[in-house]
């Protein structure tokens, strides 16, 4: 029987691809709260003179978030962007039919934009493929981006903007074979509007690069037969395909949970080997990179959601209360985008704040850090550089949906500019401590800079408003450096952080 310990060996020239900062991007809908009582507002005593809460303002510049995905989602299916600019006062409100809520548009596009640069942050636009089509996206292009002289971008100066935002990537489109989406089309159609939409936008403003819906869902039965037809239409005009997933602990099987990202591995590989077949086909030489754009926990809220009666305006929607054992899946699912880093260039954790979300707030109230933050603000902050192949060797489990699930889940990530060198790993097993050895092997020495761990006897922990620490990392971990080998025991159903200076 194999005894009970990890291995792991990670060669600097052994690499996956460098790491895109913008896969440690987030994402605002006008969807629950997320943006009335998340990011905005006013009356709030942490409010600015625009209405945007510093508080939460300062946990977003704390996890140093690159890019954040806006206006949706489902919503923005059905959405006017010009309900969202001008005047406050004279701008409708609406019924808004993907969240069955009533939207008053008092944030917009640029609205948007100001807190973004107060966040430190860059924009993913969507347009709305659902109810419009291509003049209004390049309409939009044209009044975020062009410089000025045309009425657009001289109605922009005129609603107190007059330098254009400059926004680089946009999603054509969301989730448009999803049966629930306001206008949901065939791959074929949508693959038509999407490619006349991409042409007219690139006329407008060719520094664009563009992402194209892929299925919703890894279950959609359009899987991935709609990925290789949206691409065989669109290929020569964008950038990027979509993926969307979220996983939930619906039958409280903990072990089982924490296998799910193996499914995410199978996902993106998946699509990858459908971009990279439509580019053989078509002789390309482009290769097409994946924007895993909405990923997450998502299951806690589905009952309280089914009770809400509609017409509200931002009512608590989606508003999952994130435990321990999730904080563990969401760090699988941050190794599970390092380890495609050469392929997966942007994802976005859906969504930011509120709405399945790593912060939470209460209106006129504290905002606090759920436990998902964690992982993720440890991604982005020590997630930068190249990632490195993760040679494991990892005793097994067996569990509902997958078989050989390894203990240990980790890669490693060397950032050659700090000279560092950063392995995150996940303890799957929820009973025991898991030796680890890594062999730095082509390193020289290390020495430890500091081993942070996220770990709780209660797999339900969870942080809130009254013990908003309860689950909390420390970096009190037992890693300890010989020379080029590194030595751990990661603790029962932990997430890990282990630093290392390389030294010269």
């Amino acid at each position: 029987m194999m005894e009970h310990q990890a291995k792991m060996i990670v060669d600097k020239d052994f690499t996956i691809g460098e790491v895109d900062k913008r896969i440690f991007g987030s994402f605002i809908e006008h969807l629950g709260r997320a943006v009335y009582g998340g990011i905005y507002e006013p009356g709030h005593p942490s409010a600015d003179e625009q209405g945007f809460r510093t508080d939460v303002l300062g946990l977003v510049k704390g996890l140093n978030v690159p890019i954040v995905r806006y206006p949706g989602g489902n919503f923005v299916s059905g959405y006017n962007w010009e309900d969202g600019v001008g005047p406050v006062s004279e701008r409708p409100r609406r019924l808004e039919l993907a969240w069955r809520t009533i939207e008053p548009n008092l944030f917009g596009l640029n609205e948007f934009m100001d807190w973004c640069k107060k966040a430190g942050t860059e924009a993913m636009m969507a347009v709305n493929l659902g109810t419009r089509g291509p003049d209004e996206a390049r309409a939009l292009v044209e009044y975020a981006n062009h410089p000025s002289g045309s009425y657009l971008s001289d109605l922009r100066a005129a609603h107190g903007y007059k330098q254009p935002h400059g926004i680089r990537t946009w999603c054509l489109g969301n989730e448009m074979d999803g049966p629930w989406q306001i206008g949901a089309k065939t791959a074929a159609e949508y693959g038509r509007i999407a490619t006349e939409t991409a042409k007219v936008m690139k006329w407008v403003d060719p520094t664009l690069e563009l992402v194209a819906c892929g299925s919703s869902a890894l279950g959609m039965p359009t899987f991935p037969e709609w990925e290789a037809t949206v691409l065989d239409h669109t290929y020569d005009h964008v950038d990027y395909i979509s993926l969307h997933q979220y996983y939930g602990n619906k039958n409280g099987d903990s072990a089982n949970f924490l296998a799910q990202s193996m499914g995410m591995d199978s996902f993106i590989n998946t699509v990858v080997a459908t971009a990279d077949y439509v580019q053989a086909k078509k002789r390309g030489k482009k290769k097409i990179n994946l924007s895993f754009d909405e990923w997450n926990v998502w299951f806690h809220s589905n009952d309280a959601d089914n009770k809400l009666d509609p017409w509200q305006i931002a009512p608590p929607q989606l508003e999952d209360v994130y435990n321990h054992e999730d904080a563990l899946v969401v760090g699988c699912m941050l190794i599970s985008l390092l380890k495609r880093a050469d392929r997966v260039k942007m994802a976005c954790i859906a969504q930011l704040v509120n709405v399945i979300a790593p912060i939470m707030t209460e209106n006129g109230g504290a905002a606090w850090k759920q436990t998902i933050y964690y992982p993720y603000l440890h991604a982005s902050l020590f997630g930068r550089g190249t990632a490195l192949v993760p040679l494991i060797t990892s005793p097994k489990y067996d569990s509902i949906d997958y078989t050989d699930v390894p203990y240990l889940e980790a890669v490693a990530v060397h950032n050659e500019e700090l000279q560092e060198v950063t392995i995150f790993a996940v303890n799957r097993d929820l009973n025991n401590p898991l030796p680890l050895h890594v062999d730095l092997r082509s390193f020289g020495g290390c020495s430890l800079i500091e081993h942070i761990v996220l770990e709780s006897d209660d797999l339900k922990a969870a942080n809130t408003a009254a013990q908003p620490d309860r689950v909390a990392p420390h970096n009190k971990g037992n890693a300890t450096v010989s020379g080029n080998e590194v030595s751990a025991k990661l603790a029962k159903a932990s997430w890990n952080v282990i630093r290392l200076k390389i030294n010269k």
